[in-house]
């Protein structure tokens, strides 16, 4: 096997170009810089205006998710999400409850994304009602994904370089500010870490639950596997880097927010939008225009790419008979869509942005992505201690540790966000019961096969057509 391709004995494979550097502005740009900045008023109004510290505890959380992502993504490379490792590692019928789980995370996302942006457009032309804004991204969202747009690379790179100058001014703006109205003493400074008179363990847990959606997407680095070179060593690389960068930029971000606003989140003219209020205060009116128009398209990008992702979440489902196949797995053959489950989702977010506020939306995103993020770590800790050849004490250390701080995580939601998710969960298990009697008939999953397999499978039926 050369270093530049993958290849089979029965076909040609996918080329092998890239390098550690484009895996970690793959993920950044997966993730998005700017990711902080849309939750930070639930945030602050959760931890008590200890964003940063949140953020960190979100960092810490993840690493060790990111090391059972990568290794579990050396093992399954064409697979890429939960539900596949834990459906073929452990048991099918714990991997449909994890998928139904990510169900909660895929659905909420394009929920929250269209809840933030309508109040954002509403920061634009406070003239038009919510209402209105709500249901117009909604069909947005539907009709994109229904003609099978896709955003492309090129424009993904560029977005994100405009988000990443759109960071530079706000910090530059803070800098100036802080300049000009500097704290009043020197423990104003560490007051974002720690600030005595409001810190408690059980709001920053709070806020360190909601603050994980800053990391959400980075397991997307796993989807490269057969693209990469050196797969073994450079995702699990690149998806610990892309967490620990993510994480140390979102602390700059989080931390001059709150030196600039140092008062409680209660203050905010608008929580959900509460950052853009921040840059007007720091730079002024057009600030404030810059980063609500930027955060807006960006959302926009990440909002109908998770439209599109919930609906292959069900169509893999479907699939696999773990959900009615004949609705979920069919395909529009014009363009190759899953047009069922997009339109349906559809549905789902306009009842969504009336039913749930942003915060509860992200909690309940996070639910779904904490019970994931379990399921892979155990994954990792059955494939590589419980059952490898050469078993090493970070292969039981690193999973252990990364289901713990996330299980902490899962319980520190909201008391309505658990509600709402085991009630989710429970409809799930019952419905689970129906489709294999009682869970004695097991679920059928289709083979996982690479690229070069599907290629080849192709090629001889048509040789035999021929």
């Amino acid at each position: 096997m050369s270093d530049t391709h993958t290849s089979s004995p029965s076909g040609p494979g996918l080329k092998r170009v890239l390098g550690l550097s484009a895996l970690i502005l793959y993920g950044i740009i997966l993730i998005q810089p700017t990711a902080p900045m849309p939750l930070y008023g639930a945030a602050a109004s959760l931890a008590k205006g200890h964003v940063i510290t949140t953020i960190l505890i979100g960092m810490v959380a993840m690493l060790f998710t990111a090391i059972s992502y990568g290794r579990m993504a050396n093992v399954y490379p064409s697979a890429g999400s939960a539900y596949a490792y834990v459906s073929r590692e452990i048991h099918p019928s714990l991997g449909y409850f994890v998928g139904w789980g990510m169900i909660f995370d895929y659905i909420m996302n394009p929920i929250i994304c269209v809840i933030w942006i309508s109040k954002a457009a509403i920061n634009l032309i406070p003239e038009i009602p919510f209402g209105v804004y709500a249901v117009a991204f909604t069909c947005l969202f539907t009709a994109m994904n229904l003609r099978g747009i896709e955003s492309s690379s090129r424009t993904n790179t560029i977005i994100a370089t405009g988000l990443g100058v759109v960071i530079i001014l706000f910090l530059a703006a803070a800098v100036r500010y802080l300049f000009l109205n500097p704290p009043a003493n020197a423990g104003e400074w560490t007051r974002p870490f720690y600030d005595p008179k409001t810190f408690s363990f059980p709001s920053v847990s709070a806020g360190a639950s909601l603050a994980v959606l800053t990391y959400i997407g980075f397991d997307g680095i796993s989807t490269l596997s057969e693209e990469v070179h050196n797969p073994r060593r450079n995702i699990l690389l690149a998806t610990v880097l892309v967490c620990i960068i993510t994480g140390i930029l979102a602390s700059v971000q989080v931390y001059f927010a709150q030196l600039v606003w140092p008062e409680a989140a209660s203050t905010f003219p608008d929580q959900d939008t509460a950052f853009c209020f921040i840059a007007k205060r720091a730079g002024g009116p057009w600030l404030f225009q810059t980063v609500n128009i930027a955060l807006l398209v960006a959302t926009i990008g990440s909002g109908a790419g998770a439209h599109l992702g919930a609906g292959r979440l069900l169509y893999g489902m479907g699939r696999d008979n773990a959900i009615p196949g004949k609705f979920f797995a069919k395909i529009n053959p014009k363009t190759q869509i899953p047009s069922n489950n997009i339109i349906l989702i559809g549905v789902i977010i306009l009842g969504g942005v009336f039913l749930l506020s942003y915060p509860l939306g992200a909690q309940l995103l996070n639910f779904g992505a904490l019970v994931a993020f379990m399921g892979v770590n155990v994954s990792s800790f059955m494939h590589y201690f419980v059952r490898g050849e050469h078993k090493r004490f970070t292969h039981f250390i690193v999973p252990l540790l990364g289901f713990s701080i996330c299980l902490y995580l899962w319980f520190s939601l909201g008391i309505k966000a658990k509600i709402v998710g085991i009630s989710w969960l429970s409809v799930g298990l019952i419905y689970g019961a129906y489709r294999t009697n009682f869970f004695r008939k097991p679920l059928q999953f289709a083979k996982l096969e690479s690229t070069e397999e599907v290629e080849w499978n192709n090629k001889d039926a048509d040789s035999h057509v021929k």
